[in-house]
């Protein structure tokens, strides 16, 4: 039996999951978690093989819940499930030590097979992320400004890209509007992108918008 944790800040996308996976056999949710704090709590109460995290999830995000959960319980799988487009994390958390990346739009049917290849201590890729890949080798890191970002300053600038407020984005992320706004000097020097709308633009044109 394969023990998941599911770990999302909305009540109806972790019942939902929860109603896909009980149709499942093989496959046992025995825990759920509305924040990456939770569901590093639960790792620590409980045993399981796979925790599936939303990537954007208040305070500690999916990337940093990822990195704790590698750090702490290195035997534990990790799926990450997200509505971003794959073009944006996808390279960035296989790297961190995810098994596999999620695009919500394609669940369910994704991620029963994320999850069953993750158990088996394999990384379940798509052909397109396949392809992602490739690229990423052959062209580098460093090509695109935004890939210089780190996993927080990525997550600000979508969320700017996506024409949400320096408030708006403090209270989502429960970060202060002073923090944000240190994020977003920090974009502007790492990308040379000052305005919210050069920044739009720029994510439209790299497909980083959903």
């Amino acid at each position: 039996m394969i023990r998941v944790i599911l770990a999302d800040d909305h009540t109806i996308v972790r019942d939902g999951l929860r109603q896909i996976l009980s149709l499942e056999s093989d496959i046992e949710v025995t825990g759920m978690a509305q924040s990456g704090i939770e569901a590093m709590d639960l790792l620590h109460d409980g045993k399981c093989d796979v925790v599936v995290l939303d990537i954007s999830m208040p305070g500690r995000n999916g990337l940093e819940t990822l990195k704790e959960i590698r750090r702490l319980h290195p035997d534990v799988e990790v799926v990450i499930l997200s509505m971003h487009p794959k073009d944006q994390y996808a390279v960035r958390i296989l790297k961190a030590g995810a098994s596999a990346y999620v695009s919500k739009e394609s669940a369910p049917e994704e991620l029963v097979h994320a999850i069953r290849k993750a158990f088996t201590g394999h990384k379940y890729i798509t052909p397109d992320i396949a392809e992602m890949l490739a690229n990423y080798v052959q062209q580098g890191e460093m090509d695109e400004p935004h890939r210089s970002l780190t996993d927080r300053e990525l997550e600000v600038f979508s969320m700017i890209a996506a024409g949400k407020s320096i408030s708006q984005i403090a209270n989502e992320l429960n970060l202060s509007i002073k923090t944000i706004s240190t994020y977003k000097t920090r974009i502007t020097e790492k990308t040379g992108l000052a305005s919210t709308s050069d920044i739009t633009r720029y994510s439209i044109e790299h497909g980083l918008l959903s």
